[in-house]
C-alpha cells in the first residue's frame, strides 16, 4: 500500500510539502510529472500535471527517495508547490486516484520508519515531541532524546542483563557443574549496579515527563481574592472573567504559558468556601484536586481573608508560593496571617510586586529544572516499564540468593523485555497505536 499526505502545516503557505510513500511512489511520480525522471536525492523543478486531462496544477521542486535510503525505507517522494489551498487538495485529489494508495494515518511515515528499523521506538516518539515543542526546554529534551542518549543508556543495561542470563542459563543446563566464584561475583555486582541505576533514574522528580507535558501551577484561595485577574495578567490577555461578584469562577480555567523556556500550564480554580450551592460546591472539589495535582500553588489571599487553614490541606504548603493580593486597599497585617512563609505583598490592580511573584515562580521552576541533561523518562511508559524492570531484578536478586535459578531467570528474562519494551526491541505493536495517533497527518 502507497500512502500519501500533506507534509507542512495546513492553510495558505508559500511552500507546501506533500509526501509519497510506497511501492507506487515511482510510478505516480512519472505520471504527474513531465519529462525524465528526477535523480535520486537531487531536487529537480517539474511541471505537475493532471494525468487524466494533462492539465498543469503548478510548478515545483521533486526529491526522490528510493528505499532503502528514505526517511520510512521504503521509496519515497517529495513534492514541494505553492501552498494554495486549492493546488494542494488537487494534487492531492490526482494523487488519490491512483492504484493501491490512501491518505496517511497521523504519524504513519514515522511508524513505517521505526518498523522498517530507520530508527528506534524513543527517537521515533522525540521526533513527535520535537514537532509539539513549544518551548526551548522542550526543544533541547526532545533533541537529547533524538541523538539517542536515553535508547543508548537503556540499551546498555540491556545487553548487560542479557550477559547475565546466559551465565545463569547455564548453570541450568549444566546443573551438576557450580558457577565459578568470579562469574558469580559479577553477576551479583552487574545486576546490583543496574539496579541502583535504575533506581537512580527513577528518583527524578518526573522532571522529563514535566518538561514534556508542562509544569502544572494552581491558582488556589478563597473567591474575590483576584484569582482570575492575577490569571489573565500572567497570561496577558482576558483568559477568565473578572467580577466583583464573588464565586464567578466555578470550573477550572487553564492557559498555557512559556516561563524561560519552560512550559507551564497555570489554572485558576474556583474560590474555596462553604456553599450549598450544589455547582459551586463541585468547583470547590475540582479546585482542591487541581492543588493536589499540581506541581506548584500560588495561595492568593486578600486583607479580607486571612485564614486558609481551613480550606487547604497543611501537607501541601511545601510546594506553595503565598501572596496577599489588594494592598492598594491599605496596609497589610502579615500578624493578622499567621503564615510561617513570608507571602508576597501585591496589588493587581495597581500592578505593584506582581513582578516580584512572578520572578518567586521562575526561581522556583529554575531550581527544579535546574539538572535537567541527564534525564531519561519523558513518558508514563517509560517509567512504568523501568519500574517493571526493577521491580524483576530485586526478585532476581533475591532467587539467586536462594539458589532458585530457575525462577531467577525467569525474572530476568521479564526485566530484559521491559527494557526491550521501552526501545521497541520486542513486540510493541500493542502499543504502537497509542504512541502515534498524537502526531499529525504527514509525518
Amino acid at each position: 500500500m502507497t500512502i500519501y499526505a500533506l507534509s507542512s502545516g495546513p492553510g495558505i503557505s508559500g511552500i507546501a510539502v506533500i509526501r509519497v510513500s510506497g511501492d507506487e511512489t515511482k510510478e505516480i511520480i512519472s505520471a504527474i510529472t513531465n519529462g525524465k525522471f528526477p535523480k535520486e536525492r537531487v531536487a529537480s523543478l517539474k511541471k505537475i500535471v493532471n494525468p487524466n486531462t494533462g492539465e498543469m496544477i503548478d510548478e515545483g521542486i521533486i526529491i526522490w527517495f528510493k528505499g532503502p535510503n528514505s526517511y520510512t525505507g521504503e521509496d519515497m517522494g517529495e513534492l514541494h508547490v505553492h501552498g494554495s489551498k486549492a493546488v494542494v487538495q488537487e494534487i492531492l485529489n490526482v494523487i488519490d486516484e491512483f492504484h493501491n494508495c490512501r491518505l496517511a494515518e497521523p504519524g504513519e511515515f514515522t511508524k513505517l520508519a521505526f518498523q522498517n528499523n530507520k530508527i528506534n521506538l524513543l527517537k521515533a516518539e522525540s521526533i513527535g515531541d520535537l514537532i509539539a515543542a513549544e518551548t526551548e526546554l522542550q526543544r533541547k529534551q526532545a533533541m537529547r532524546i533524538m541523538s539517542g542518549q536515553s535508547a543508548k543508556k537503556f540499551n546498555l543495561w540491556r545487553e548487560e542483563l542479557i550477559e547475565i542470563l546466559a551465565d545463569i542459563e547455564a548453570k541450568i543446563d549444566f546443573p551438576d557443574e557450580d558457577i565459578p566464584e568470579l562469574i558469580s561475583k559479577n553477576i551479583k555486582t552487574k545486576s546490583e549496579k543496574i539496579k541502583n541505576e535504575i533506581k537512580r533514574t527513577l528518583d527524578d522528580n518526573k522532571t522529563g515527563e514535566i518538561i514534556r507535558e508542562g509544569y502544572k501551577i494552581a491558582i488556589i484561595g478563597p473567591p474575590n481574592v483576584g484569582k482570575s485577574s492575577l490569571l489573565n495578567y500572567l497570561s496577558k490577555r482576558d483568559v477568565a472573567i473578572v467580577s466583583e461578584k464573588a464565586g464567578t469562577t466555578r470550573d477550572v480555567i487553564e492557559t498555557h504559558l512559556d516561563l524561560e523556556g519552560i512550559p507551564v500550564i497555570i489554572s485558576d480554580t474556583a474560590g474555596i468556601r462553604d456553599s450549598n450551592d450544589e455547582i459551586e460546591v463541585k468547583g470547590v472539589k475540582l479546585a482542591l484536586n487541581r492543588a493536589e495535582d499540581a506541581d506548584l500553588i500560588i495561595i492568593l489571599l486578600d486583607t479580607k481573608n486571612v485564614d486558609f487553614k481551613g480550606f487547604f490541606n497543611e501537607k501541601l504548603q511545601h510546594k506553595c508560593i503565598f501572596a496577599i493580593n489588594k494592598s492598594d486597599l491599605g496596609t497589610v497585617d502579615l500578624k493578622s496571617f499567621d503564615l510561617k512563609i513570608n507571602p508576597h505583598i501585591i496589588s493587581i490592580k495597581d500592578d505593584k510586586n506582581v513582578d516580584k511573584l512572578i520572578e518567586s515562580v521562575k526561581l522556583k521552576l529554575k531550581k527544579e529544572f535546574l539538572k535537567t541533561d541527564n534525564v531519561l523518562i519523558t513518558r508514563s511508559r517509560h517509567r512504568f516499564h523501568l519500574k517493571e524492570c526493577y521491580k524483576h531484578l530485586e526478585f532476581f536478586l533475591e532467587k539467586k540468593h536462594n539458589q532458585e535459578f530457575d525462577l531467577a531467570a525467569e525474572d530476568l528474562r521479564l526485566s530484559i523485555r521491559h527494557l526491550g519494551t521501552i526501545v521497541g526491541k520486542v513486540d510493541v505493536e500493542e502499543i504502537l497505536g497509542s504512541i502515534f495517533e498524537n502526531f499529525c497527518i504527514g509525518k
